[in-house]
């Protein structure tokens, strides 16, 4: 197999981000007609079938796995042309995926220094939200480059770093707990009160619970809140029981606007740092082993890499913020 057209990548790529030809022929500034011809050439010339053509359409499991190549490829390329000086299009991103409760506490202040740099450099930041466990796949599926995660073991052609564990603790505010639990939260009463739960994939407040009363698979009452903020005012609000990161719960804790509910008892989430090891810039064309398993792919020679500077930038903050792994 011959190395892959570049503008084919780049098509595919916009087929992911866009959801459909039309935009992604606006995205790309060519024609609706030239993304099908050059999609279709890439097809024909690996003989599968990349996208189904679907309303939004979506990536085949060897359309995935070329994206993942396309994606190494853009970043690649975005860190040459800011070793040579070039400016960047606005199309130039890096996408990663983090947690919602990582966002809302240590992450942005770990990458500040980061993003003003890159106000000059052309950097395109782009975070992704989801929960912890599930933030793995996106870096499966080529939708990021890099990803925070529960997940330990790394994908064959990607590094893995531990960052420290984000514990969390049970809280409720003062009015809830002198309503709902006047004899406290105990065996015989967790399963009928509220536990504010962030959405469906969240299951820290049940782990929680059965760590406290050594209950497995405990049926909890549920009130969703898909916002790390509205989650704690919720809890200050007396909507119910919140499982929170500490980081965010210290402050109301201090004020007495919540309390801890049995705080020798808390869930610690060991989080670590997962990226694509890039492909050196000499064999950017690709050919057909690395075209089918961009993951093999070895570490770029560019140092001073977006995403290895985003790496460190998280490891670093992570060792000031975070409990240390183990």
């Amino acid at each position: 197999m011959n190395a892959f057209d570049p503008a084919a990548l780049e098509c595919l790529a916009a087929l992911a981000d866009a959801g459909s030809f039309e935009r992604a022929a606006q995205q790309l500034a060519i024609t609706q007609s030239a993304v099908s011809q050059r999609l279709r050439a890439l097809e024909t010339s690996l003989g599968r079938l990349l996208v189904v053509r679907s309303r939004p359409l979506r990536l085949t499991e060897p359309g995935k796995l070329l994206l993942r190549y396309a994606r190494q490829m853009q970043a690649m390329r975005a860190d040459i042309a800011r070793e040579m000086g070039a400016t960047l299009g606005d199309d130039e991103r890096l996408p990663i995926a983090v947690n919602a409760d990582s966002l809302a506490t240590w992450v942005l202040p770990a990458l500040d220094a980061v993003v003003h740099a890159g106000l000059q450099q052309g950097f395109g930041l782009e975070l992704i939200v989801d929960d912890q466990d599930f933030t793995h796949e996106s870096l499966r599926q080529g939708t990021v480059l890099g990803c925070v995660s529960t997940v330990a073991e790394a994908l064959r052609g990607c590094s893995v770093t531990p960052l420290g564990c984000m514990r969390y603790v049970a809280v409720a505010s003062p009015g809830f707990i002198a309503q709902a639990l006047p004899q406290g939260l105990h065996r015989g009463n967790f399963a009928r009160v509220p536990w504010l739960v962030f959405n469906r994939k969240d299951d820290n407040h049940a782990v929680w619970v059965g760590q406290a009363f050594g209950v497995n698979g405990p049926r909890l009452v549920e009130r969703h809140v898909p916002s790390t903020e509205a989650h704690v005012r919720a809890a200050v609000m007396g909507w119910g029981i919140g499982v929170m990161p500490e980081q965010m719960a210290a402050p109301w804790l201090a004020s007495g606007e919540l309390q801890a509910l049995h705080p020798e008892v808390f869930v610690d989430v060991l989080l670590h740092w997962h990226q694509w090891k890039l492909q050196a810039a000499n064999e950017a064309g690709g050919h057909s082993k690395a075209a089918r398993a961009p993951a093999a792919a070895v570490d770029t020679p560019l140092r001073a890499g977006a995403l290895d500077r985003v790496g460190r930038a998280l490891a670093e903050g992570a060792r000031t913020t975070l409990r240390p792994p183990g």
